[in-house]
């Protein structure tokens, strides 16, 4: 029965993770697209274990700033790779 139960805990566990990876990467998108400063629909945005991994072309490094900025601002992020964000000038 233990058993049974710590593969119930560690399932569960393993649901929460993807949760919250889900609920963080919809949140940057959110943010991404509610800010005017920000060409959201150009940034993928993926998170795995609270790191948050940004991708795609922005315009300035500016832009590219501002949004590892508001990645880092969500609650549950645990970092930011941003080596796929690119700039186009």
């Amino acid at each position: 029965m233990p058993l049974t139960h710590a593969v119930a805990n560690e399932t569960m566990s393993e649901v929460q993770d993807v949760v919250s990876d889900s609920w963080i990467t919809s949140k940057v998108k959110s943010v991404f697209l509610s800010d005017v400063n920000i060409s959201g629909l150009d940034i993928k945005v993926e998170t795995v274990d609270g790191v948050v991994a940004l991708s795609g072309e922005v315009p300035t490094v500016a832009e590219r700033d501002l949004a590892i900025a508001k990645a880092k601002e969500i609650k549950g992020v645990k970092g930011i790779a941003a080596d796929g964000l690119k700039t186009s000038r």
